[in-house]
């Protein structure tokens, strides 16, 4: 007997209405039903867009279950996050970003009546990064869509940011999750079925994101534990400096190729596998 779809748990910022509604668009394809979507706006958004984009989720037939304004502290999303999870009550809990699109193998009851037949209490996913061809940091259209405007799929979060590019992506509703949904402390996602998270960070407007993340994490405007967040987005920084504003697109270690939505990377079960088995922290972010 298949299981009832996952409640869809996400915390979300400022993004674009557009972005919104291609990401509604996709989770129900994959077969998302219930939806429960807090907003956080951090002090410099304006007004117009935090307006617009409510609008956008009331459009969408989603009534969000809160909004909260304020710094982005690194415990922020996670109090958020838990306080969905908790609202969402029994059952499988699918949790994604807004830039994050994840990709599996099978349909979502499938996949979560396989994790329950072979006794995981969690599924896995993997950041696969979502650029320009050009490696530029450009916006989009939304008629053309995602795939269009990104079109090259490769490993930038680990191998240059030295971030975790590993997610939970569903877990029961008693399961722990950190923070950023990375691990969930006791429980292995099964390796051999680890779904692609196709991941939309690097559009227009990320850089003045990030310039702003280092700035209020190193004044103590916003909090972290660790400095690892700060230093991802310094690292990413440094990068593009060092290329004329793009991502080197043509660096072999970030394995950029063209992949799509409809459809697994090539070899993506193997690739997945050994990423997400041979990941470890970088030296001093503090994480386990």
């Amino acid at each position: 007997m298949l299981s009832a779809p996952p409640a869809l748990i996400a915390v979300i910022g400022p993004v674009e209405p557009p972005l919104l509604a291609a990401w509604v668009r996709h989770y129900r394809r994959l077969g998302v039903e219930r939806f429960l979507i807090a907003f956080h706006f951090p002090d410099h958004a304006r007004d117009v867009q935090r307006h617009e984009l409510q609008a956008a989720c009331r459009e969408l037939g989603i009534i969000p279950t809160g909004t909260s304004t304020g710094p982005w502290h690194e415990h922020t999303n996670t109090q958020l996050r838990d306080a969905l999870r908790h609202r969402a009550g029994l059952g499988w809990h699918l949790m994604a970003d807004a830039d994050e699109f994840q990709q599996y193998p099978a349909s979502l009851t499938e996949v979560v009546t396989q994790a329950e037949n072979s006794g995981h209490r969690v599924v896995g996913g993997l950041m696969l990064d979502r650029v320009a061809a050009s490696g530029r940091l450009t916006g989009w259209r939304p008629e053309g869509g995602l795939d269009l405007a990104y079109p090259l799929g490769g490993h930038l979060t680990h191998r240059l940011l030295h971030g975790d590019p590993r997610k939970i992506v569903l877990a029961r509703h008693n399961v722990t999750v950190s923070s950023g949904n990375h691990r969930a402390p006791g429980h292995r996602p099964d390796a051999d079925r680890i779904c692609a998270v196709h991941h939309f960070k690097w559009r227009s407007g990320v850089l003045d994101d990030l310039r702003r993340r280092v700035q209020h994490f190193t004044s103590g405007t916003w909090q972290e534990h660790t400095p690892a967040v700060r230093d991802e987005a310094g690292r990413l920084l440094s990068h593009v400096g060092q290329h004329s504003g793009v991502i080197n697109t043509s660096d072999p270690q970030f394995a950029f190729r063209r992949v799509s939505l409809d459809r697994m990377p090539f070899g993506w079960p193997s690739e997945a596998r050994n990423i997400f088995t041979a990941w470890r922290p970088h030296a001093h972010t503090g994480q386990d």
